[in-house]
């Protein structure tokens, strides 16, 4: 996104802020840059949000134009305490609480913005003399905008463009399976369910389509210390669940799934016997949200590493025609 603000802006951009994981990209304009943390906030979060206020003060003083890149992980990546008396720690503590609790994105951010300066519109408030224009790349439903890290420009009269999001993904996945010659088919209503409940209903919907794909986020509590994600855990679900022969994938578009350096991971109907002749029982690493281990020990894992952007998880299920 910054790439793209430079190539059509120029000498044009002034200044910047990022706040993201590691760049592979060379920029050439004057940004400050900050490693941000995922999926909680670190010291480099609240250095971003500062040097952003600074940016925002001589933007306000000038009545100067602000582009504001949002997508999703900016809740982490970017942030300030509301309260003095918050620390980093207290604000990690926070952030832990609400995406272990297994609550949709907008019950967790409604919690967010109560203790952030920067999220809610936060940002607009901070340079009423400015003007704001917002590009977001969307890991939330349409119409959502104002969920995407947060809003931190959102809800406000700020103009915005979403320019990708999940939709995107699944278009093109649908695209590339008929170019392979399946017979797809997008369940769109397969989006945000409790896990079990979701991973239900794919096990029951698939039977009109050889590849049967979904996106979204299921919500995911965790019970235990183990590492893994919402994707590595749906695809464990299914694996238990499989009565037939078919291939199970499910994956986050940027790279990372939950506290695992996985994406995801890829099941079919033998993936249950072969863990279990390795001593491994699905359900105690269920139990243990310990299912980047079980895969990890399958060698089933999907890594491709930050992919550099976030439109939600991307799910197939794929039977013989």
């Amino acid at each position: 996104m910054a790439l793209g603000v430079e190539d059509a802006l120029g000498d044009q951009l002034t200044r910047g802020v990022i706040s993201a994981p590691t760049l592979s990209a060379t920029l050439s304009q004057p940004w400050e840059i900050f490693e941000g943390g995922h999926p909680l906030p670190n010291e480099a979060s609240l250095e971003a949000a500062e040097a952003a206020f600074n940016l925002l003060d001589w933007a306000n003083d000038v009545r100067g134009v602000v582009i504001c890149l949002v997508s999703g992980g900016g809740s982490a990546m970017f942030e300030y305490p509301k309260h003095p008396g918050m620390s980093l720690d207290d604000l990690r503590r926070e952030n832990q609480t609400l995406i272990s609790s297994g609550a949709s994105i907008s019950e967790v951010n409604a919690v967010r913005r109560t203790f952030s300066a920067v999220k809610g519109g936060g940002l607009v408030r901070h340079a009423p003399e400015a003007r704001f224009v917002t590009l977001i790349v969307s890991d939330t439903n349409r119409g959502d905008e104002a969920n995407v890290a947060s809003g931190p420009t959102l809800p406000s009269n700020s103009p915005y463009r979403v320019l990708l999001g999940n939709w995107t993904a699944l278009d093109a996945a649908y695209q590339k399976a008929s170019e392979l010659g399946f017979t797809p088919a997008v369940a769109h209503d397969i989006c945000e369910q409790p896990i079990q409940e979701g991973c239900d209903l794919l096990l029951a919907s698939h039977g009109n389509t050889d590849c049967l794909i979904s996106g979204g986020e299921f919500s995911c509590p965790v019970r235990g210390d183990g590492r893994g994600g919402r994707n590595l855990e749906t695809v464990l679900r299914l694996a238990m669940g499989l009565k037939e022969e078919a291939v199970v994938f499910s994956a986050g578009t940027d790279g990372v799934d939950g506290n695992s350096p996985a994406a995801g991971a890829i099941a079919d109907q033998t993936t249950v016997a072969r863990a279990r002749s390795l001593g491994l029982d699905p359900a105690d690493f269920l139990a243990r949200s310990d299912s980047y281990t079980f895969f990890e020990k399958l060698g089933d894992l999907i890594v491709t590493g930050p992919t550099g952007t976030n439109v939600r998880d991307l799910r197939f299920f794929i039977t013989s025609s």
